[in-house]
């Protein structure tokens, strides 16, 4: 069931035109360090919502590898 819910908030994610239009990596890493902290991540309420399930390496950070699975 969680694993079908997180394909859900993915692709609703995906298929929404606004949260992430002309949007990349880049625009969210402010302080240019290579990874999107949470605070960062603050800039878009969907990317909050998903940060837990795309940080797989429970880090508190998202790699780009790790955000790329919302592009």
């Amino acid at each position: 069931m969680k694993t079908v819910n997180k394909t859900l908030a993915l692709v609703a994610l995906l298929s929404s035109s606004a949260p992430f239009a002309a949007v990349d990596f880049n625009s969210f890493d402010a302080d240019g360090d290579g990874v999107i902290s949470k605070s960062e991540a603050q800039a878009n309420a969907q990317l909050v919502q998903l940060f837990d399930k795309l940080d797989t390496d429970g880090n508190g950070e998202l790699s780009q590898q790790e955000f790329s699975k919302v592009q």
